[in-house]
């Protein structure tokens, strides 16, 4: 995991595929208990080190995180996301060949591990997303994408609901696997929201991961 940038207020990372955003019953390895771990051992803090969950990434995708480092700088990070007032920007390679761009509106449900695309806005939340194509090769679309909400798994299934799944991403229809079992080729690549403290505007950002470099693309 590589750290980004740090300060009293808030940390930044980039997190791997694979790795989950918060522990859960698995007992696998979470960016929080790392976090923490971390900023213990770096700084000597007796006890535990606080570290606030803000926003999450899916376990297989990878990309630019932010976390808090005290309760209020998590308050005001955390109404920022939820105010969509971060700009988030990803990109993917997804199965087939796209061109051009536009946005994407959908109203998301999601039933135990995957969301799914209704027709009823009663029944599903609001999802909206900017894309756009940046280049085709043989069989795969490289796309870039400003995330407008933050539904569970937007971006995967509301490609794959048009027929142009995320590559490696087998729960939502991908033929193609990745040379790691546990990761698509799903990145954030830059998260740009307002410090929570300093009021200056950041804009932090993660390069994509090397294995990307099988799909020559």
């Amino acid at each position: 995991m590589m750290w980004l940038y740090e300060d009293n207020h808030l940390l930044t990372l980039n997190k791997p595929s694979g790795l989950l955003s918060q522990a859960d019953s698995t007992g696998h390895p979470d960016v929080i208990t790392l976090a923490k771990n971390y900023i213990k051992n770096k700084y000597n803090k007796p006890g535990n080190a606080y570290i606030g969950l803000v926003h999450r990434l899916d376990r297989p995708s990878s990309g630019t995180m932010v976390l808090a480092r005290t309760s209020k700088a998590a308050r005001r990070l955390s109404k920022a996301f939820r105010e969509r007032c971060v700009q988030k920007k990803y990109i993917a390679v997804v199965e087939g060949m796209l061109s051009g761009g536009g946005i994407m509106e959908d109203y998301l449900t999601k039933e135990a591990d995957r969301a799914y695309v209704t027709h009823r806005s009663s029944s599903g939340k609001y999802a909206s997303l900017k894309w756009e194509a940046v280049k085709c090769s043989g069989q795969f679309t490289l796309i870039s994408i400003e995330l407008i909400t933050g539904r569970a798994h937007q971006i995967r299934c509301q490609f794959s609901h048009r027929g142009y799944p995320v590559v490696g991403d087998r729960r939502y229809g991908a033929h193609h696997r990745l040379d790691r079992h546990d990761c698509i080729a799903l990145h954030c690549k830059s998260l740009c929201f307002e410090h929570p403290v300093k009021k200056e505007r950041m804009e932090i950002k993660a390069p994509r991961p090397d294995y990307w470099k099988r799909l020559e693309i």
